[in-house]
């Protein structure tokens, strides 16, 4: 098997100005999975900035893969504008109750102080062990909630429907609460050296309608990337689920990469918008990375590179989505020594 002969900063770089590589970026979103390759349950990341980088960079050591990403859940700050997250002992945490239970509460929403509130300071802290331990030689991202999705999280998913038809004024004033709160924490991200990853899971076809996209998500989305290219970092977005029908409406946004989920079409995207964004993705998380054989996930490595390696924005190979704990860590080097074996 061919060694990696580059630093992934190097890559990147080299990739990004259009000059040769040792391979192509590979980056299989390793979350929680990371607790396992130091031994530790999920439970214990709550609130322990130290544990989380520890198990981030070990995890990146162990694979050799091109971004960090400091990531524990997607209720991060949700939580610390009031939302209730369990934390079971050994699995991801999920939200237990939303910030508010009437909307005569909304007015006592307030957006969040990420040096101060709820668990963002340690995420921070991970964030800023993780620069001085390995960013010399790899990006760290710190992920970051977006507004539409936080904002389910503010009020439930199910009462965020209900608002769109028959109150969309405060689907909007929670959106902007929300948004908020993501550009603060945007900037201490940027402020720790690392640069924001941002997810936005219901803002998905599967969820939404394209129309209700554009009317309650992508504003918000829009002037939260501008603010990041603001402060000189580009934007990688993941939404979940169906998404071909608002792949232009990301792309106007303002992303520089659209991390395409696994039911969405990889050759579809790379028609659509590959001349105008680099694609990545989108090995099936579950099915393929948690369920496969390592063979399996060399074939589905290979379908990937096949559909998009001539994306001409770029194409960095993923998993579809962040990699359940529980993945063997057999198949995420068979991600890898798949990517190395194929000649860029």
């Amino acid at each position: 098997m061919r060694r990696d002969t580059m630093t992934p900063l190097e890559r990147l770089a080299a990739y990004g100005a259009g000059a040769p590589v040792d391979r192509l970026p590979c980056v299989p979103i390793v979350g929680n999975t990371a607790a396992r390759v130091i031994g530790v349950k999920v439970g214990e990341f709550r609130g322990n900035g130290e544990l989380i980088a520890k198990a981030q960079v070990s995890a990146y050591r162990l694979f050799g893969y091109d971004i960090i990403r400091i990531f524990t859940d997607l209720y991060t700050q949700a939580e610390a504008m009031g939302a209730k997250v369990s934390y079971p002992e050994d699995e991801t945490a999920f939200l237990a109750a939303p910030a508010i239970s009437d909307m005569a509460e909304l007015d006592r929403l307030a957006p969040a102080d990420p040096n101060r509130d709820g668990y963002l300071p340690q995420h921070l802290e991970a964030m800023r062990r993780a620069v001085d331990a390995v960013g010399n030689e790899v990006a760290v991202t710190g992920a970051v909630t977006c507004p539409f999705t936080n904002a389910s999280f503010l009020v439930g998913a199910d009462r965020l429907a209900r608002l769109m038809m028959r109150s969309p004024e405060s689907v909007h004033r929670l959106c902007e609460i929300s948004l908020q709160t993501n550009l603060a924490y945007a900037g201490a991200i940027i402020d720790a050296g690392c640069t924001p990853s941002l997810t936005d899971a219901m803002s998905s076809m599967s969820v939404i309608s394209p129309r209700q996209f554009r009317e309650f998500s992508l504003p918000y989305l829009k002037r939260l990337i501008d603010y990041i290219h603001g402060r000189g970092k580009g934007v990688t977005l993941h939404i979940c689920g169906k998404t071909s029908g608002i792949w232009k409406d990301m792309v106007e946004a303002g992303a520089d990469c659209l991390s395409i989920d696994n039911d969405a079409d990889l050759s579809e995207a790379r028609t659509a918008v590959g001349d105008r964004v680099r694609l990545m993705g989108n090995v099936h998380p579950s099915e393929v990375m948690l369920q496969g054989t390592p063979e399996a996930v060399r074939r589905a490595t290979l379908s990937c590179i096949t559909q998009a390696k001539d994306n001409p924005k770029g194409f960095i190979v993923a998993s579809g989505c962040s990699l359940p704990t529980e993945t063997p860590f057999a198949n995420i080097h068979a991600m890898l020594d798949t990517v190395r074996a194929f000649a860029p």
